[in-house]
């Protein structure tokens, strides 16, 4: 395997993957062939085969193996491969100007026997697998003599025929060897051929067959998990950034968690797919319903923190007077009282107390209500009458205030409860999103696969393969009803 960057395409990895020659005898049996065959078409976008002199029996014979190990896994599902090329070296220049001539090595003989199907299977499977195919001709690199030198001759060295002949084979692999994509247009990038690979070598070693429907779930199974842990590491990375705590309102925070929630489903969104049943994104629903409260519990904690050490600043005058005497005299529960909300005062004005600013200063009221009351009943200066309608006022203030407080908490939870639907509106949004352009991506895939099954069909009645034909002709009918039904469906409504 050799990996270099793409010439022609940016941010593109060009991996080369040699089996290094089909039926060596220093490699092993058959089906060590069929393996390696089977592992390079199902990692490759292009496959490229090469013989020496004309593609002729002898090698459809050499694919004889691979091929039966090939259709056995490919029984399911085809492999996604987008074109073949041959290339031919051969000591005698020739160049096919007939396409029918082109063509000859895949033609299919008419016969039932079996000796007829093991000659024509893996030109059968040339044909279903591989649509597109393209033929390259080859003349001898240099002169004979220098062949078991080949490896260490500079350009200069081979022949000028050669060398155009080369440049031209690569020029097409450059700019027409398409990006590896899985069905459903998932492109392979490095990680994802890494996942790839472990995962057929495995099936392989275990003894199964290596399935790509199978390896593409196993995927995205790894790469949804990661896609969630992507998703949850932005969000509290936004929100650790621009969260300044405590914030003067419930809403604040709310309204910052949806700008980066919608962030965080965005980045889901694009390094997901084929999340069946949407496991993942509830749980990442989950995780950022959790997140948000965990950022909802710390902003009620910084508030009551501030507001404690405000309390404490900002009363000490008072329980200092209170501590002196300063108010056990007559007159004294007057001065009390004026001081109390002239600090009161100062402490609602005081800015970013947070959600806790009402809950911590009550808190400390209450305390204080035996200060008070003593206050008040040793001031000789009021009637007994007066100091019963001052205690009435206060239980009423004190009731007051734990109405308003009792309000405040129904507004929040109501507030909690929208955030919660618009989360839920975001999510079903995005992800109608992803499902219609996903749709669209599987119905272009199913429109192209059509288009080709049906130029094989004319061909396969046009050599008077009926079985063949009767057999493509069920799997274009079922492709044609899963292209209806992928036009109709609404994903979300």
């Amino acid at each position: 395997m050799w990996c270099v960057p793409h010439p022609k395409k940016r941010e593109h990895t060009l991996v080369l993957l040699d089996t290094e020659g089909l039926g060596d005898v220093e490699k092993g049996d058959n089906q060590n062939d069929s393996w390696i065959f089977a592992l390079a078409i199902l990692l490759s976008s292009t496959f490229v085969y090469n013989s020496m002199g004309t593609i002729n029996q002898q090698a459809m014979d050499q694919l004889q193996h691979p091929f039966r190990a090939a259709w056995r896994t490919w029984a399911k599902r085809p492999p996604g491969l987008q074109s073949l090329k041959y290339l031919r070296f051969g000591p005698y220049r020739r160049k096919f100007a007939n396409p029918y001539i082109r063509q000859m090595p895949f033609y299919l003989p008419p016969g039932t026997s079996q000796k007829d199907k093991n000659f024509n299977l893996p030109r059968l499977c040339i044909r279903k697998f591989f649509p597109k195919k393209k033929c390259f001709i080859f003349d001898r690199p240099t002169q004979r003599k220098k062949l078991g030198q080949l490896e260490d001759l500079g350009d200069d060295e081979l022949d000028s025929e050669f060398v155009q002949q080369a440049a031209e084979f690569c020029s097409y692999i450059f700019l027409n060897s398409k990006t590896k994509t899985l069905s459903g247009g998932i492109k392979v990038t490095g990680p994802r051929l890494e996942t790839l690979v472990l995962t057929f070598v495995n099936t392989i070693s275990s003894g199964d067959l290596p399935c790509m429907e199978n390896a593409v779930l196993a995927l995205a199974e790894i790469e949804n998990s990661a896609a969630v842990q992507k998703a949850i590491a932005h969000y509290e990375q936004q929100m650790a950034e621009k969260l300044q705590l405590p914030t003067e309102t419930l809403q604040e925070l709310l309204d910052l968690h949806r700008d980066v929630e919608k962030e965080a489903i965005d980045i889901f969104m694009k390094n997901s797919f084929k999340d069946e049943e949407n496991v993942f994104q509830k749980e990442l629903a989950t995780k950022l319903d959790k997140k948000r409260d965990e950022f909802c519990d710390q902003n009620v904690k910084a508030s009551s923190e501030r507001c404690s050490a405000l309390i404490k600043e900002i009363f000490s005058p008072l329980e200092e007077g209170v501590k002196q005497g300063l108010y056990s005299k007559s007159g004294g529960y007057r001065l009390y009282v004026e001081k109390k909300e002239e600090l009161k005062i100062k402490y609602l004005e005081t800015p970013r107390k947070g959600l806790q600013a009402e809950e911590i200063l009550q808190e400390y009221l209450k305390s204080k209500e035996s200060v008070g009351e003593a206050i008040l009943q040793t001031d000789q200066t009021l009637s007994e009458k007066e100091k019963q309608i001052e205690v009435e006022r206060v239980r009423a203030e004190a009731a007051q205030a734990a109405a308003k407080m009792l309000e405040e908490m129904q507004i929040r939870n109501q507030q909690i409860m929208e955030q919660k639907e618009k989360s839920y509106q975001e999510h079903v949004r995005q992800l109608a999103e992803k499902m219609e352009k996903d749709r669209a991506q599987m119905l272009e895939e199913q429109e192209r696969t059509m288009a080709l099954k049906l130029q094989e069909q004319a061909r396969l009645i046009q050599e008077g393969f009926q079985e063949e034909n009767r057999r493509l002709h069920n799997e274009i009918q079922n492709l044609q009803k899963k292209m209806k039904k992928s036009k109709k469906e609404c994903f979300l409504s």
